[in-house]
């Protein structure tokens, strides 16, 4: 259990540390069936250069806001001035994405995938539920105290082996 949560840390927050990318979970089902709810997304920066048709993207609605979508570019245009743009689209949607996206708008390609890790996410962040985890948090280490003391004790108590000496009592 423990290589398992020791695992899934290295992957969902090792990485994405020594690789610069950044970390998303899907909250909506437009990319549904390979992209749930809840799936955890690394996304990693990405020249715009290096994008083409059928990669899925992580992209700003509005240049500079912290709000994110995730669709595959299903079309690369250039515009006037030389620019690329992606039209996007989500593969769970029959049709494009309304607005092209521009270069400066998009924040990665999605590198790797986890699914359901995102939910803890979004539980970890979420500032109603924070006292409630460090309160689950607190007991669990609370448990693990009560168990490590009660094996060394049993530990102890077996290392002692038969009684040593036997207390003799006379009769009065």
């Amino acid at each position: 259990m423990l290589i398992i949560v020791c695992g899934l840390l290295v992957v969902t927050v090792g990485v994405p540390i020594a690789t610069g990318s950044d970390t998303y979970t899907v909250l909506t089902r437009s990319m549904e069936p390979g992209l749930p709810p809840g799936t955890l997304l690394v996304v990693r920066p990405t020249a715009a250069a290096d994008l083409h048709i059928g990669d899925v993207v992580t992209y700003q609605l509005q240049s500079g806001k912290p709000d994110v979508v995730t669709h595959r570019i299903v079309r690369v245009e250039a515009s006037s001035d030389g620019t690329r743009r992606y039209v996007t689209r989500g593969d769970a949607n029959a049709v494009a994405d309304a607005s092209p996206v521009r270069a400066e708008q998009v924040r990665g390609r999605v590198w790797y995938a986890v699914p359901g890790i995102g939910w803890l996410a979004i539980v970890k962040n979420s500032t109603s539920l924070q006292p409630w985890l460090v309160g689950i948090g607190a007991l669990l280490v609370l448990y693990s105290l009560v168990s490590i003391v009660s094996w060394v004790r049993k530990r102890r108590h077996e290392s002692d082996g038969p009684l040593r000496h036997r207390e003799t009592y006379l009769p009065l």
